[in-house]
């Protein structure tokens, strides 16, 4: 490996440690006590290190944010080759829980960490995508004959609602005094019980 593909392999292995680092402090101590040197003393650099790579914390936010979100929006548009978009609409659901199970770290991030800035970057632009994802799906049910009578907006909010309100349940381990079942069956008894409430009416 010549000296250049080698420096650039190590810039890439740093800002991977940095990321990593900087999710797992974010988590613990939340977006206000979270500080670059804490980042840094994570991985035993100095902050100055960190600084050549992200020039604040936030940016460094911003950057899981966004790395989260192009993760779950690939698993949402993996649903595409799916022709029927009510079976789709369903399977979104499911996907958006297994993301949850699956990346726990990434969703507590993406949905229930805060930052204390208004930035609508990258991040917010994907965010936004797969919430026009979901509405076009549902648009999609509604030109077959779902859904009638509702407001597509309204009800792309009230199905982000239901699943969210499930996955931070999950995400924060506050299931486990409901029913004596697992987790992983009250997500997904849950959610089925959404879907049966739809289909009855």
């Amino acid at each position: 490996m010549s000296i250049s593909k080698r420096k650039e392999q190590e810039k890439i292995e740093m800002h991977k440690k940095i990321l990593d680092s900087a999710r797992k402090i974010f988590l613990e101590k939340g977006y206000e006590q979270t500080s670059i040197r804490n980042i840094a003393s994570e991985i035993n650099y100095s902050p100055g290190s960190i600084y050549f790579y992200f020039k604040d914390k936030s940016k460094i936010f911003h950057e899981l944010h966004k790395e989260g979100f192009r993760l779950f929006l690939s698993q949402m548009k993996a649903l595409d080759s799916i022709q029927d978009p009510y079976e789709r609409y369903k399977a979104l659901g499911l996907v958006f829980i297994r993301f949850a199970q699956k990346h726990t770290d990434y969703y507590n991030l993406m949905f229930l960490v805060s930052d204390t800035g208004k930035s609508e970057g990258e991040g917010f632009q994907i965010a936004q995508e797969a919430i026009e994802h979901l509405s076009g799906v549902i648009q999609q049910c509604q030109d077959q004959g779902r859904f009638q009578g509702l407001n597509n907006k309204y009800f792309t909010l009230m199905t982000l609602s239901l699943v969210h309100g499930i996955c931070s349940l999950y995400c924060k381990d506050r299931m486990s005094g409901f029913f004596e079942k697992s987790s992983e069956e009250l997500m997904l008894h849950g959610y089925e019980t959404f879907i049966a409430l739809i289909e009855s009416k």
